[in-house]
């Protein structure tokens, strides 16, 4: 069996599922899937069946590099209700990052934030880099 075909899901570590369930309820907007026993996870059905598990550990935080990403049709749409909601997008200082911290890469645009334990999450507007 190969992996090839199977589901793959982004799993998320917090210190805090409460104020986690805050942020990517409240501010990100998703919805959890319902489940019992499940006091320290949740699991969010994202698009084409995909899914994010937000789960509550010792580790959370410590990754140094983005640990999920969500490839959206209608890009500045997206990055304008984030803001709109308080989300502040990283600006790396380089010269393909906007104001608005918005990466632009020929085609390809990606915005990058943290959640409350500073795991870093990106939203991209799903064109390959030119």
């Amino acid at each position: 069996m190969s992996l090839n075909h199977a589901q793959v899901r982004a799993t998320v570590a917090v210190t805090d599922i409460d104020r986690a369930t805050d942020f990517y309820e409240g501010v990100l907007g998703l919805s959890p899937l319902d489940g019992e026993g499940m006091d320290a996870v949740r699991i969010y059905r994202c698009g084409e069946g995909s899914l994010l598990q937000v789960y509550a550990s010792e580790h959370a935080g410590k990754a140094t590099a983005t640990v999920a990403s969500w490839s959206v049709d209608d890009f500045d749409s997206v990055i304008e209700e984030l803001t709109a909601r308080g989300v502040s997008f990283e600006a790396s200082g380089d010269p393909e990052t906007g104001q608005d911290g918005v990466h632009t890469f020929g085609e390809h645009k990606v915005a990058w934030l943290k959640d409350p334990d500073g795991n870093t999450i990106a939203v991209d507007n799903g064109r390959a880099p030119s």
